[in-house]
């Protein structure tokens, strides 16, 4: 199978972790700063308690000015923030992340939190072909998260332009 989407998110993935090994070894240049909107419930999250308790679902921190500890490896990064005045060691896997931004230069990426170990996905040389493309067929149709009546159309290709996230410069 040719997992376009799925390798898509992974790549997506790696340049999150490109600009947080740069953060981590240079620290932010100039105004940058990153936005990181995660699911708090997904394995391998570490946040306080009470932090859970609040952001049952999502939750977004700012890296800019006040982070300690930032390390960064190929699964995710840990980081201390500071939360009514604490610093609080957080956990965070690549594979958590919904959303990463970097206002300063009008960049962003809205993630979904599938990957190459789900479980869920076929594996080629099972019993049938058939059997193989029938659950990719169930896995899509499952996956998708459009609520619109057209569910019984054919899905079509859908192109992904990233002009603009380019620096446009003269």
């Amino acid at each position: 199978m040719l997992c376009y989407d799925v390798w898509i998110e992974e790549a997506l993935r790696r340049v999150i972790e490109r600009a947080l090994t740069l953060a981590a070894e240079h620290g932010l240049p100039g105004d940058h700063h990153f936005y990181i909107t995660f699911k708090t419930g997904d394995d391998g999250v570490e946040v306080p308690p009470y932090l859970r308790a609040e952001h049952p679902d999502e939750m977004t921190i700012v890296l800019q000015h006040q982070f300690e500890n930032l390390i960064v490896d190929a699964d995710g990064f840990a980081v201390s923030l500071r939360f009514k005045g604490k610093p609080e060691k957080m956990v965070i896997p690549y594979a958590a992340i919904t959303s990463f931004a970097d206002p300063s230069v009008n960049f962003g990426l809205q993630l979904k939190t599938v990957s190459m170990d789900d479980e869920d996905l076929p594996v080629l040389g099972g019993d049938s072909d058939e059997d193989y493309y029938e659950a990719i067929e169930k896995l899509a149709v499952t996956e998708d998260n459009d609520d619109s009546a057209d569910h019984d159309q054919p899905k079509t290709g859908e192109v992904i332009a990233l002009d603009a996230f380019r620096n446009k410069r003269s």
